[in-house]
This record gives C-alpha cells, sequence and structure tokens, in this order.
C-alpha cells in the first residue's frame, strides 16, 4: 500500500527538521524532549556495537579532543595547547579538490589573524585514506592534527559535530561552543579576515560562495533589484529583525533554525537560481525554497513589508502554504 499525500509530506517535515542532507543517515532523539542525541547514528553503531558509551549524548569538545596534536615541527603537543584560543576543526582529505582549495586559503586566513594577534588554532581532523596520504598533506599546514592513527578520536570528532561532507570548518569560541558551522563560506567571503571569528549574520546576501548553504533546508530569499542603489541593504534591514526573532525563538528551545534568510540581487548565480527553481523574473520576490523538498512557496507583491514577510514566514512555519514543485 503506497504513502498517502499527507504521509509524504510527514516525511519530508523530517528531513528538514533534522537537516538530512544525504543517506542513509541515522539520527537519534531523546524520547522525552525530541532534541538530537546524536546525529552520525552509523558511525556510533561502527564505533561503538556493544552500546558502552549508551546513550551517546554530545559530549564537551575539550573531552572529545583530549590526547596528542601534532605539529610540522617539533614533538607532539597536548590538547590544552588549545586552552584559551577560538578553535577551527578543519575535516578535509587531500584527495578532495575542493579541499585542497580551500585549504590554500585557509592558511593564508590563519597566518593573518594569527598576526593581528589573535589567539587562534585549527585541528586537522583527516579524512584521507592512507596515512601516507595524511601526511603529505599535513605538510602543507601549519597548524595542529589529531594523529591519523587514533581513528577513534577522529570518528569522536566528526559524530560531535554531525559531519557529512567535507570541507567543514567548525569555529569554535573559547570554551568550545560553536560560532559558526560554515567557516568554509566564512573564509571564502572575508579574505581579510575582518569579521573573525565569524558570529553568523541573521541575513545572508546570496552569493557563489554561501549559495550551498541553499541545500541545508528550507531558505527565505528575497530577491531584489540590484541595480536600485541601496535595495540589497534595505532588504536586509527590512528581514533582518525577523530573521532575529525566529533565531533567538528557536535558540531559547536549543533547537536549529528552521529556516535560513538570504537577499538576492541580480547577477549569473541568481539568473542560474531563478531558472532552476522556475521563478517569476519580478522584483522584489519573495519566496521559500526547499531544495531537499523540491519545493517552493513563492510571495509575488508589488511591496514587500515587514508585516508581509512575518505573516509569510510564520504561515510556513505553522505548515499553512501550499508548496509548489521546483
Amino acid at each position: 500500500m503506497g504513502a498517502s499525500l499527507g504521509d509524504l509530506k510527514d516525511q519530508l517535515k523530517l528531513w528538514n527538521k533534522f537537516r538530512v542532507s544525504n543517506i542513509p543517515s541515522l539520527i537519534f532523539i531523546d524520547a522525552n524532549t525530541g532534541k538530537v542525541v546524536c546525529r552520525n547514528g552509523l558511525l556510533v553503531i561502527r564505533d561503538d556495537p556493544e552500546g558502552l558509551e549508551f546513550p551517546w549524548g554530545p559530549r564537551p569538545f575539550s573531552e572529545v579532543i583530549a590526547g596528542p596534536l601534532l605539529r610540522n615541527s617539533g614533538p607532539p603537543h597536548d590538547s590544552s595547547v588549545l586552552d584559551g584560543s577560538h578553535v577551527g576543526v578543519y575535516f578535509s582529505a587531500h584527495w578532495c579538490p575542493p579541499c585542497r582549495s580551500l585549504t590554500r586559503v585557509l592558511v593564508e586566513s590563519y597566518r593573518k589573524i594569527k598576526e593581528a594577534g589573535q589567539k587562534f588554532e585549527i585541528v586537522f581532523v583527516s579524512a584521507d585514506r592512507s596515512e601516507e596520504s595524511f601526511k603529505q598533506y599535513f605538510s602543507e599546514m601549519p597548524w595542529v592534527a589529531v594523529p591519523y592513527a587514533d581513528e577513534g578520536r577522529r570518528s569522536r570528532l566528526n559524530r560531535l559535530y554531525g559531519i557529512q561532507g567535507i570541507p567543514t570548518l567548525i569555529v569554535l569560541d573559547t570554551k568550545g561552543d560553536v560560532i559558526t558551522r560554515q567557516g568554509r563560506v566564512e573564509v571564502l567571503n572575508d579574505i581579510e579576515c575582518q569579521e573573525f571569528p565569524w558570529h553568523p549574520k541573521p541575513v545572508l546576501e546570496l552569493t557563489d560562495s554561501n549559495a550551498v548553504q541553499l541545500n541545508e533546508g528550507p531558505c527565505l530569499v528575497l530577491f531584489v533589484d540590484s541595480d536600485d542603489d541601496g535595495e540589497s541593504e534595505a532588504a536586509k534591514q527590512l528581514i533582518q529583525p525577523i530573521a532575529e526573532k525566529i533565531i533567538a525563538k528557536y535558540k531559547a528551545k536549543d533547537e536549529e533554525t528552521p529556516l535560513l534568510f538570504f537577499v538576492a540581487g541580480e547577477d549569473d548565480m541568481t539568473d542560474s537560481l531563478r531558472d532552476y527553481t522556475n521563478l517569476p523574473e519580478a522584483a522584489p520576490l519573495l519566496t521559500i525554497l526547499d531544495m531537499s523538498a523540491r519545493a517552493k512557496y513563492v510571495m509575488d507583491v508589488e511591496e514587500i513589508t515587514p508585516e508581509i514577510v512575518e505573516a509569510f514566514v510564520n504561515d510556513f512555519l505553522a505548515d499553512k502554504l501550499k508548496p509548489e514543485p521546483i
């Protein structure tokens, strides 16, 4: 017997809620609170088949990283070398071309941040396929690394942050709490590192480098006419209070924000996005795009007001909007 439309809708909501981007995927949640206990359940089963670490809840970064860390010059360091620093946890591998490209940029960013007197360290967590590849790749890096042979610690770090793809750069504050999971995007967008340690902005201007985030869950995208001076900035100011309210509401519940917020101008990348999602050429155009569900929600009105945006967002979150296929 086939699944009903309602069942499929519920399934898509679960995919979005837990930000599932590939399968198979196994996520453990607390039955009492509904909060995620562990995103990488498949790694848990592989690493702890006897269930000795059950219930597999998140552990502090300082506990998971504890142990020796390698550096290209000199003897290994104890993980206490990270104390008091902002830390970038860098999941990468030599066989991955985007990783190698990011590493070249990240080396320069690391140097600039250190030269500016900031306390910053990066920990390389390798996904290389051999010790030899790890050593070759790590020889290009001026920071520290988890030893390749310590597969258990590398796997626990992957589990801690629910890593689903590389390269991924997680940026932590001095207490070990996550500032941003989008370190890759931040580094590429801020070559001079003026905004380090890259606290997330409520509303982003859509660019080639951050467009990958459109695949991470539902995104509100307000398309504007960028030929009009100040239009993009005005649009960001219009959306920002609404985005901040939503972010604060879900943060208070210790849940991930169910929407990302973007303003899109007029360029080749935006044109491609409109073509791919079959959107009208109108500007302004208010949309919510859900790439994983291949669904879109479109509001084409002559004037976008805060009241219109807030009602649109609230109706989406209350599941009152009817999706159109992408």
